[in-house]
């Protein structure tokens, strides 16, 4: 996956959580680690097994995956089955690795927010003093599909004449795998599928079944969109 980097004394660690800002952090670690031309590290945490996450879950991780390998990352970790807390796991990680910088995003409505909190980072510089901690604000650009969608499932789009239906079985006449979001308090499968097309991340309305085109839906409420970050 990596190619050989000149300097092995520096070392990037870019963290992420599912969520949009994923890919903007991970860009600005490649920056740097373009810049040091140094090993670049992505690593997710989850206190559940990788066999027991749901499908939003398993979609972030499979693009983190393609973005490792897109961005020539020397690895993308998971550390799945997690009972330890954050800063260490990520302490661990970086004294494996020999990191030298952690890149971490950071949202005010973020589940795990608490590690950009004084308390936590002070936690991770003890564990790690010698380590540049790099706290990343994130542009937050989608609706938490938790307020306003049922919590997203695998489907999956097949052509049916001029459109593209959904469906939740693979059969060899899909064409894309994704998630989609049910609207919360209708009967009929009304909503968003989000899906990977040529390397980009598009969200696209489904009404009745039925996606009649590719047209990427931007979902911004009052500035407060989703972004679980560490």
């Amino acid at each position: 996956m990596s190619k050989d980097k000149k300097r092995m004394d520096e070392g990037i660690l870019v963290c992420v959580y599912y969520g949009p800002n994923g890919e903007r952090l991970i860009q600005r670690g490649c920056k740097i680690a373009q810049v040091f031309d140094c090993p670049l590290y992505i690593l997710t945490v989850d206190r559940k097994p990788f066999e027991e996450l749901d499908a939003e879950k398993s979609y972030y991780i499979t693009k983190w995956k393609r973005l490792a390998e897109e961005n020539d990352a020397d690895a993308f970790i998971l550390k799945d089955n997690e009972e330890r807390p954050i800063y260490k796991v990520i302490a661990a990680v970086a004294r494996e690795k020999r990191i030298t910088q952690i890149i971490i995003g950071h949202t005010p409505h973020s589940r795990w927010a608490q590690i950009t909190k004084e308390s936590i980072v002070n936690s991770l510089i003890r564990e790690i003093p010698f380590v540049d901690i790099h706290i990343i604000s994130v542009a937050r650009h989608l609706k938490d599909p938790d307020s306003n969608y049922e919590k997203g499932v695998r489907a999956y789009l097949a052509k049916e004449g001029a459109d593209h239906h959904l469906i939740f079985k693979h059969t060899k006449d899909v064409l894309y795998e994704g998630i989609f979001f049910k609207e919360i308090g209708t009967d009929f499968n009304n909503g968003i599928f989000k899906f990977n097309k040529d390397k980009k991340t598009l969200q696209v309305k489904v009404i009745d079944d039925i996606i009649k085109d590719f047209t990427n839906v931007e979902l911004v409420t009052n500035d407060v969109e989703k972004d679980n970050a560490f």
